[in-house]
């Protein structure tokens, strides 16, 4: 029989603690079958799965560790680990893992409490807990709308049933006014090349034609029916011939004008920097106005702007629109087009929206978020992210705060 040992360190963390307790075993000559640290406020915690050589004293390598322990002033624990055990554990390499993250202004341990019991009733085991964020200052006072959090959960075991799991997920996010994410933990989650955007509410926080409308007099009845295609109580296209149809006679200084005073959303700049940074691809796919996303486009540096194209005639809207509408179908199709352009897998794209017409590009992206978007819209996507900005888009693909790229 083998004899393996788990062996379980603590203490004030400080640089040359793990080379000091490896080079104990190093002397013994232990093989090191798996090995895991995390610092928490300067506190080590150390666990190593050791096997302890054939005719060799395990009590004489751990009397040298206590003694090292000792002298570093270290808490040590050893736990013997059966080969069946050890076998199971082997076993479940290779098998599915997920990734949900917790995010929220400031995460508390209400928040954590009601996320782990879901976890743990659908018999899902938490592997590691990492926080992707930044460390949350004190005192934060009025700028608490700005700050942001995120967790990380590894989690492990078989989910049978994940639209239940998902459901409950949704009703925690709406009664503590979080966001929770859940994704599968594979190759593409840290390989994604393309990301493309809805650009009204999304990229911006307001709707153009609203405010192409609001110009013509006509801002009322235009917003309501935008309001009711968005929730996908319309049909895109009809809709938006309907309300262009208000825009007839609008001068063409007014685009100018509108463009002016867009808000970009917030997180869209320190997202779209950092994107680029990294060497993504970057698209707008819109139902709106491919004016609005020309202007966008050199303010974040977008590489494609698809939307649609508004009919001017002696300096004058016209009430019409010209070429294809950029509605629901059109986006996932365009979206299909760039990522063969670019020659990059769908599954290392990412869509990000608020409207139903978002859904189709959402559901064929291999991660599609709903960000701050309409009941239907979180509903029916995987992910969705309602509490903080979109440059958490870049929790979601595993990036951290200390990472460097301005999250």
């Amino acid at each position: 029989m083998k004899e393996l040992l788990l062996i379980n360190i603590s203490g004030p963390d400080r640089p040359g603690l793990t080379a000091s307790v490896t080079s104990v075993l190093g002397a013994h000559l232990v093989p090191v079958l798996d090995i895991g640290q995390a610092v928490i406020h300067n506190h080590l915690s150390l666990g190593m799965l050791v096997e302890i050589p054939a005719g060799s004293d395990s009590s004489a390598l751990m009397k040298d560790l206590l003694f090292k322990a000792h002298t570093l002033e270290l808490q040590l624990t050893f736990t013997p680990v059966t080969e069946n055990e050890y076998g199971r554990w082997v076993e479940e390499q290779g098998k599915s893992r997920h990734l949900l993250s917790l995010l929220a202004r400031r995460i508390t341990a209400a928040h954590l409490a009601r996320v782990t019991a879901t976890v743990s009733s659908h018999g899902l085991n938490i592997d590691t807990i990492n926080r992707l964020s930044g460390r949350v200052p004190l005192g934060i006072g009025e700028e608490a709308d700005r700050t942001k959090a995120c967790v990380e959960f590894s989690v492990r075991g078989t989910l049978k049933d994940e639209a239940g799991f998902r459901e409950e997920l949704l009703a925690i996010t709406d009664s503590l006014g979080i966001d929770i994410a859940f994704q599968e933990d594979n190759i593409f989650r840290r390989n994604r090349r393309l990301v493309v955007f809805d650009m009204d509410s999304t990229v911006i926080t307001s709707e153009v034609i609203d405010e192409l409308a609001l110009e013509a007099g006509a801002g009322a009845e235009v917003s309501a029916v935008t309001e009711r295609a968005m929730r996908g109580e319309l049909d895109f296209s009809e809709s938006l011939r309907e309300r262009v149809s208000k825009l007839a006679g609008l001068e063409e200084s007014v685009l100018e004008k509108v463009a002016g005073r867009l808000q970009l959303t917030e997180g869209a700049e320190t997202l779209f920097r950092s994107l680029h940074s990294l060497g993504f691809k970057t698209a707008i796919l819109s139902g709106g106005f491919s004016y609005f996303g020309r202007y966008l486009q050199k303010k974040l540096n977008v590489d494609y702007v698809y939307a649609n194209e508004l009919e001017i005639e002696n300096g004058r809207l016209t009430g019409k629109v010209t070429g294809t509408v950029v509605d629901g179908k059109r986006k996932a199709e365009l979206l299909e087009e760039i990522a063969r352009r670019e020659n990059i897998r769908l599954e290392q794209t990412i869509a990000v929206g608020d409207g139903a017409n978002d859904l189709p590009m959402l559901s064929k992206a291999g991660l599609g978020i709903a960000f701050r978007a309409k009941p239907i819209v979180r509903e029916s996507a995987r992910q969705a992210i309602s509490t903080l900005g979109l440059d958490a888009i870049l929790y979601l693909m595993g990036f951290r705060d200390r990472d460097g790229h301005g999250i």
